[in-house]
């Protein structure tokens, strides 16, 4: 797998990170082109890190914890979108670092 960086995300999301460098940027509009375009890249073995944002991440929850579960790479990491960070009753990221390396983060 090579050692890259991909984002699905908003349009404006995905300008962005183009703006600072990521070569792969995917605008998605609907939780099914997420899911089509996620599952493509995982498939494809091209990224190493897919960076969603978190609505995207909420509304396609299933697909992502069914993938997480079974394999570490590609990495989904999931940030917060022009509208501000969501509130959430459990964190992702939290989540991913305590099965990643078993230690449990605190605040």
């Amino acid at each position: 797998m090579k050692s890259s960086i991909a984002v699905v995300a908003d349009a404006d999301t995905v300008t962005g990170f183009k703006l600072g460098g990521v070569k792969e940027g995917y605008v998605v509009e609907t939780s099914q082109e997420a899911e089509e375009t996620l599952e493509n890249l995982i498939k494809g073995k091209k990224v190493s890190i897919i960076i969603i944002t978190e609505k995207i991440g909420d509304e396609i929850r299933d697909f992502i914890e069914r993938f997480t579960k079974s394999s570490a790479l590609p990495m989904i990491i999931e940030i917060p979108d022009k509208s501000g960070p969501s509130d959430r009753a459990v964190d992702p990221m939290r989540d991913l670092i305590k099965r990643v390396i078993g230690v449990e983060m605190v605040k």
